[in-house]
């Protein structure tokens, strides 16, 4: 698990290797995850869009931005969390993410909050020992 706390909303990330959506042999490894976005502030939030950045084990960098997640953008009052579960391609056998979640709050200002930096590792993964 990785986590990350920004004004009081903690983002955990759980990140797990799917071997029925992937084809090593074909250079096609996906990764699916789970993120829980917890609101341990006094006010309500509301998650409005998202900024992902997806690097592969050769360095290659795709940035992705959006709106909500999932087709939502949920409002997430003092004590509840929002979970949902996602995906990513690659064509290398390990890479990362990273990236941030846009939040409105009731007074109508926002923020971004950090997503933690994630590991994307599969059992495919080559290691060298020095």
């Amino acid at each position: 698990m990785y986590t990350a706390v920004t004004r009081d909303i903690q983002i955990s990330v759980f990140p797990e290797f799917s071997t029925d959506r992937s084809e090593p042999d074909e250079g096609q490894y996906f990764w699916a995850y789970t993120v829980e976005i917890a609101n341990r502030g006094a006010a309500t939030v509301q998650l409005m869009s998202r900024h992902w950045i997806i690097t592969d084990a050769l360095g290659r960098r795709q940035e992705a931005r959006g709106a909500g997640v999932v087709g939502q953008q949920p409002m997430i009052a003092p004590g509840e969390s929002f979970r949902y579960t996602s995906g990513c391609p690659l064509p290398t056998s390990s890479g990362f993410m990273a990236g941030t979640y846009r939040f409105v709050c009731e007074d109508g200002s926002s923020f971004d909050a950090t997503i933690p930096t994630f590991s994307l590792d599969s059992p495919h993964l080559e290691r060298t020992l020095n």
